[in-house]
């Protein structure tokens, strides 16, 4: 289409119907106190959505109106205008044909300024679409990923350091250098953004001989954000020591803290650890979004026994519930959940941890802090004076660890608690090889928990496919006699890729899950002294519900893969 011509908003709404004389009137008082555009007092007045307004100026000026959350976006295409621009403008390219115009989605056509921006730094005739703005802020979101914009900072604190004669530590906040504006502060800043746009759960920071590379921990797989020079490596690292209060002088030894961040999307409780390497400090953080809010028990997709079980075990006055699985596969989210459920002012509830992950209003919350041997044997013997109804000891590490809590189970009160093993039925055995007595598991220990986390198939670009020779032997080995009738009809699905979930097939997570409570039958067995039939009375109370079936489960309703499914399933023994 040719170069649009500027319109009246207010005058083309009111031919459109959508707004009255009147309002237009009242919406050119309110502008001309407060400076705010006319769309977006309309907007705000709830008199006509976004995309009714777009629909309009699209019809005006005889261009398309795109719903860009329906769309699948090309980063190759995008990438036609770099990342600033394209905020700045607020315009995004979105189809490049040969031999045909680049067509650009605008949120504000009638902009002449931003449209010629466009045309030079694209060098190509533009084809204008319409687009409602907040769509093309996700839009915005969804393709670039903030690669650009942290590369730029990046280059621009190299080009700083360059020219900066004296220590990096008065660069950096220990001189007249340091400012808000510094762009050491803003590749932070734009990288928690993006991190918190993205859903990552880490950020590692990595410096290598040729590189500084940024990675995004994304539904548990790492993805390259950015490489900058390894210039800057050494001023990232000191400010966010500074930010967590670690020492800045000791390089050569690792180091533990946790600061805050507010950010326009939410804040962050962060974890930080600093790992000295070859070539510099290696710098991961654990990101905890506080404004996520916590889960709820109902929320977590537990199937319907398992939650019928978590229940029964909350609703007893003691004894211990422990949530088993490697790092990384929701244990503690889990044991929140649990803890919200039972948060109540008619309950004493006191936590032992390390560290604090999630602070959660209504609770007695410990930090272990073993440097002034504030461990976690003193602090429950401690929390036992202090009439405690619910104790959550946040990992048995150790034999006097697990003893205390399994005695506390005995006396009383309702323990919550996480350990490192494989599935449900290896965890009893694992605390009696720890050298807690066998009569005080087999009394104390209710309910075992075993989950891991599977990646669900993107939403947006979900489509059918068929299993591979792979998967196939894969799945006669799991379902046996049942391979031909399960396997009918079933909706396999996988992630075709698209910039909703950059590129991976794949988007967000949930749970896989295998449980087991301690009945009189694997009481008994337990006091037995004999592993292998406490083993097999577990197989016959757990009849096939196992992690790997639970996966397989998932698979074969079209929420997750089989690759997905078939890692999980690797991990763990025969069914």
């Amino acid at each position: 289409m040719a170069r649009p011509e500027r319109i009246r908003l207010g005058d083309l709404l009111i031919q459109e119907a959508l707004l009255t004389p009147a309002q237009l009137d009242e919406a050119l008082v309110d502008q001309k106190k407060t400076g705010r555009k006319l769309g977006r007092i309309f907007i705000d007045r709830q008199w006509v959505t976004e995309v009714q307004i777009a629909k309009a100026v699209a019809r005006q000026l005889r261009a398309p109106f795109i719903d860009l959350t329906s769309r699948n976006l090309r980063p190759e295409v995008a990438g036609l205008l770099p990342e600033t621009h394209a905020r700045r403008l607020r315009a995004l390219p979105i189809e490049n044909t040969a031999g045909a115009p680049l067509r650009v989605a605008m949120a504000d056509p009638t902009d002449l300024n931003a449209y010629d921006e466009v045309a030079r730094l694209t060098r190509r005739e533009i084809d204008l679409a319409v687009v409602a703005e907040s769509h093309l802020l996700a839009a915005l979101d969804r393709v670039y990923r903030g690669g650009d914009a942290m590369a730029g900072l990046a280059r621009e604190l190299t080009a700083d350091i360059a020219n900066v004669e004296d220590e990096i530590g008065d660069l950096l906040g220990l001189g007249a250098v340091t400012t808000e504006d510094a762009p050491v502060v803003r590749l932070l800043s734009t990288m928690f953004e993006q991190a918190l746009r993205s859903r990552a759960s880490d950020i590692h920071i990595e410096p290598q001989e040729r590189h500084l590379r940024v990675r995004f921990r994304i539904d548990g797989m790492l993805h390259v954000q950015t490489e900058a020079d390894p210039k800057i490596a050494g001023a990232v690292a000191l400010r966010l020591k500074l930010m967590s209060g670690l020492d800045i002088s000791e390089k050569r030894l690792p180091q533990d803290g946790r600061f805050h961040v507010k950010l326009k999307h939410g804040s962050v409780d962060v974890r930080i650890s600093t790992l000295p390497t070859q070539h510099g400090e290696s710098v991961v953080m654990r990101l905890l979004n506080q404004s996520a809010g916590l889960l709820k028990l109902d929320n977590l997709g537990l199937p319907a026994d398992v939650a019928a079980a978590v229940d029964r075990c909350l609703q007893r006055p003691n004894g211990m519930f422990v949530v088993t699985g490697p790092t990384g596969s929701g244990k503690t989210t889990t044991l929140y959940a649990a803890l919200n459920a039972l948060n109540d002012t008619e309950r004493k509830i006191i936590t032992v941890e390390d560290p604090i992950e999630y602070r959660l209003p209504g609770l007695n919350q410990v930090q272990v802090l073993d440097k002034i041997d504030l461990s976690f044997q003193r602090v429950l013997r401690a929390a036992l004076r202090q009439d405690p109804d619910v104790i959550l000891i946040g990992e048995m590490r150790d034999q006097t660890t697990a003893e205390i809590g399994l005695r506390a189970a005995l006396t009383g009160h309702l323990v919550l608690s996480t350990l490192h093993t494989n599935d449900a039925l290896s965890t009893p055995l694992r605390l009696i090889d720890m050298g807690v007595p066998r009569y005080m598991v087999a009394l104390s220990l209710h309910l075992v928990l075993a989950q891991r986390l599977v990646r669900t198939v993107c939403a947006d670009c979900a489509e059918p496919c068929a299993p591979d020779d792979h998967h196939l032997g894969w799945l006669r080995e799991a379902l046996g006699e049942a391979f031909d009738t399960t396997l009918a009809g079933r909706p396999l699905r996988r992630g075709r890729g698209c910039p909703s979930c950059n590129h991976t097939g794949y988007s967000g997570r949930t749970g896989v899950y295998e449980f087991i409570e301690m009945t009189q039958e694997l009481v008994e067995a337990m006091n037995d002294g004999d592993p292998i039939r406490f083993t097999q009375a577990g197989r016959r109370q757990m009849a096939g519900r196992t992690l790997r079936r639970d996966a397989l489960r998932l698979a074969l309703e079209g929420r997750t893969t089989l690759d997905e499914a078939l890692r999980v399933g690797s991990q763990l023994a025969d069914d």
